[in-house]
């Protein structure tokens, strides 16, 4: 068995108007997220951010078109998906970036990882996470939306 290595990405959806895309889970139907993903071999985390999204949604995007926010999160594996990672592991490293879509169109999602998905507006959005991560990326999204230069 290949082990997943524990750091992955996290990337918020959005739109100009901040609806943010969701995901539901497969695995745990009720629990909601963004795009998620485990970075693979020594793949720049950009690239896996970028891959992610268009394994989880269908959305092609330019790798410059990714906002990395400079923030990693540290936390524990739930104990059911940790045979995923080598022994031992426990805990992850997450980065977060952002990636705002000109509407919020409908997505394609891959049915073996997501049951649906959705589009709210960002207070709601941060509401539905099961993840505190997801939940403050989400709460953090309108500040620097606001502070982009440009």
């Amino acid at each position: 068995m290949r082990y997943k290595k524990p750091v992955s990405v996290l990337v918020v959806i959005h739109t100009a108007a901040l609806d943010v895309l969701l995901l539901e889970r497969a695995r745990h139907p009720g629990f909601w997220q963004s795009v998620t993903g485990s970075q693979e071999d020594d793949e720049p985390l950009l690239e896996t951010a970028r891959r992610e999204v268009l394994e989880e949604t269908g959305i092609a995007a330019a790798a410059t078109e990714f906002v990395d926010w400079q923030i990693t999160n540290r936390y524990e594996i739930f104990a059911e998906w940790r045979y995923r990672y080598a022994p031992g592991i426990t805990h992850n490293i997450e980065h977060v970036f952002s990636l705002c879509v000109p509407e919020s169109g409908p997505v394609s999602i891959a049915p073996e990882e997501h049951l649906a998905w959705r589009w709210l507006p960002w207070r709601d959005a941060a509401e539905a996470c099961f993840s505190w991560t997801n939940r403050d990326a989400i709460l953090e999204l309108p500040r620097r939306v606001t502070s982009k230069p440009g």
